[in-house]
């Protein structure tokens, strides 16, 4: 096979080029591209993987040029630069680099509050422009304040252990922070209006949502206590700024500290020009150190993906780490498999999609399992959708995903997976496992047993097990001309329901499906291929 081809768009690190090129991956290092959308847009058919910063822009148009592309990954953590729903939608990996940055970003913060609390830019013009304004500028000591951290993820945790080496008392609001990991980290954890409250220094460490969104509103901004400090390194946005300066011009609050803001490059703000106001031009992982960190993360995960099928820091489908990638490979084929053949076979609309997970596979990743189990499903009835885009369409179009798990397996199988399609005619279910030859086989349809491996193109029969199907049935075949390949039969007891799950060199035609539906014992037959 050919090797990967990556594009590099943006400035990187010489460094992070070598680390591609030594995996063996053919890499086009072009840092000035980012900046023409038109030349990128001509060439980007060529590549699977655009390696980026933040000057490229990729957009719905670029990827739509994207034919081979498999992953984009963003050396840094915001991916606002790239349309993430339609990467999702092509399938293609889009990944980050969440903690290359994260000291560096959160040892800004914390020089932002040291500036904020001793005036250190404004003191440092006065004194160069020939000043010695020695008691204009008063400021107050971190040791003994609270600090109330909005956000105590990876960078905001960071930040609180920083500030509680300073003496500083932490009181963090995070929905997702547990109690045992805020005791760990020697934080309280409270709720944003008591935060607001008691914090003499607030800092903000969450990404922009729509939840998160002017999390300090005006009304929130109001609660907070008066001469209150406030410290954006996270994403612009989050405080309402005219809100702000309002509350800096009436002394509300007492000085604000941004790296970051609503509208960037930033040649104007409603905060510029206030004497209580540092700003600095999105710094936060402006070091040597975290732009050579995040350039070689991006490259080792993008080679990763490439090589092996590892999937490291993905905002838009679950880690699957290297030593997981070859032991979930023969499982993904299985799941999108059962569940191929599921979708196959139903007509009405689908309410909902379970799956059942056990023995050692329950162990497994199983959300890249569950994404390959919808795709199947679905792709019957979206011929574009993928492993990526799955879990979101399934969900737009209000369908239900469900994953059970079990520790003991089916029938003595070590893993077994059952698929179960809930429409609204019936319920449709089938399950397999994956034997030692790495094979993936069904093994129970209907509550019937068979072993049937998957091929290209197979034929499902539903019949009454009754004498003179299986003799008519292979006539019929031998008469079309069908050469069959394998041939698993399976019944719930003597005389009663049966299915054949039979697999063929060709693809079956319309007229044969007919003709073996005309056999007295069959219920129903379709051509399945997989």
């Amino acid at each position: 096979m050919p090797a990967p081809r990556v594009l590099i768009s943006d400035a990187l690190s010489p460094a992070a080029v070598q680390i591609f090129r030594d995996r063996g991956i053919d890499v086009d290092f072009q840092p000035d591209l980012g900046k023409d959308k038109e030349k990128l847009a001509a060439i980007i058919g060529e590549y699977d993987g655009l390696a980026i910063r933040s000057a490229t822009k990729v957009t719905a148009k670029i990827l739509e040029q994207a034919k081979n592309l498999k992953v984009i990954g963003r050396a840094g953590i915001g991916v606002d630069n790239v349309e993430i729903p339609a990467a999702t939608a092509k399938g293609i990996i889009v990944m980050n680099t969440p903690f290359g940055n994260s000291i560096t970003t959160a040892e800004h913060a914390i020089a932002m509050m040291f500036a904020l609390a001793r005036q250190i830019p404004q003191a440092d013009a006065s004194t160069q422009g020939g000043k010695w304004e020695k008691n204009r500028f008063m400021g107050v000591e971190l040791t003994g304040k609270v600090l109330g951290v909005i956000g105590c993820g990876n960078i905001g945790s960071i930040v609180a252990d920083r500030a509680i080496g300073l003496r500083m008392k932490v009181i963090a609001y995070d929905p997702f922070l547990s109690p045992e990991r805020a005791i760990e980290l020697g934080v309280e954890k409270v709720e944003l209006d008591d935060l607001l409250r008691r914090a003499d220094i607030i800092t903000l460490h969450v990404p922009m949502t729509e939840k998160t969104k002017n999390v300090l509103s005006a009304e929130n901004i109001a609660k907070t206590k008066k001469g209150v400090r406030i410290v954006n390194c996270a994403r612009g946005g989050l405080v309402d700024e005219v809100a702000l300066r309002a509350a800096l011009d009436s002394g509300h609050v007492a000085g604000a500290a941004f790296d970051v803001f609503v509208e960037e490059p930033a040649t104007t703000n409603p905060l510029f020009g206030h004497p209580n106001v540092v700003c600095t031009p999105h710094l936060g992982a402006a070091t040597t150190e975290a732009q050579e960190n995040v350039a070689l993360q991006v490259a080792e995960q993008m080679s990763d993906y490439l090589l092996q099928g590892a999937i490291q820091n993905a905002v838009n489908f679950p880690s699957i780490t290297a030593e997981e990638a070859p032991r979930l490979k023969p499982f993904v084929a299985l799941a999108d498999k059962l569940g191929s053949f599921l979708g196959q076979l139903t007509e009405a609309s689908i309410k909902g999609i379970r799956i059942e997970y056990e023995g050692a596979v329950a162990e497994m990743n199983t959300r890249a399992l569950t994404s390959a189990a919808v795709t199947g499903v679905l792709r019957p009835f979206l011929q574009d959708i993928n492993m990526v885009s799955a879990p979101v369409v399934a969900r737009e179009r209000g369908i239900t995903v469900e994953e059970v798990k079990r520790e003991s397996a089916a029938r003595d199988y070590e893993s077994f997976i059952r698929i179960i399609v809930d429409a609204e005619d019936m319920a449709r279910h089938a399950g397999g496992t994956v034997f030692q030859d790495g094979k993936p086989r069904v093994t129970e349809i209907r509550d019937i047993m068979v072993d049937a491996e998957f091929a290209p193109n197979m034929i499902y029969v539903r019949n009454d097990d009754k004498p003179g199907f299986i003799g008519r049935f292979g006539t019929l075949l031998g008469e079309s001309g069908v050469n069959v390949a394998t041939f698993a039969l399976g019944r719930d007891r003597p005389g009663g329901d049966a299915i054949c799950f039979v697999s063929v060199d060709e693809p079956v035609s319309d007229e044969l499906l007919r003709k073996i539906e005309e056999i007295p014992q069959v219920k129903r037959a379709r051509a399945v291929r997989f």
